[in-house]
């Protein structure tokens, strides 16, 4: 059986990370940021993505429903 990263978990972002961490669903991102599931599931799982100026604005309002310090450096390579 092939297994993901070290756990056999999906790899994930540093925005994945956090959202584990807080126990927030993908789903959840999508809702409160209008972003699609293609997007979210890219900026979750791909460190190496990057999401436009616009795409950035959507995510980080909704991360910061949940902790308003967050920065966009946090998360994205900038």
């Amino acid at each position: 059986m092939f297994m993901f990263g070290i756990f056999g978990g999906k790899p994930r972002s540093k925005l994945g990370k956090w959202l584990d961490k807080y126990g927030i669903t993908q789903e959840w991102l999508m809702q409160k940021s209008g972003l699609g599931r293609n997007t979210v599931s890219r900026a979750c799982s791909n460190e190496e993505y990057e999401p436009t100026s616009k795409t950035i604005k959507k995510i980080m309002k909704a991360v910061r429903e949940v902790d308003p310090h967050k920065r966009a450096e946090d998360f994205f390579d900038m």
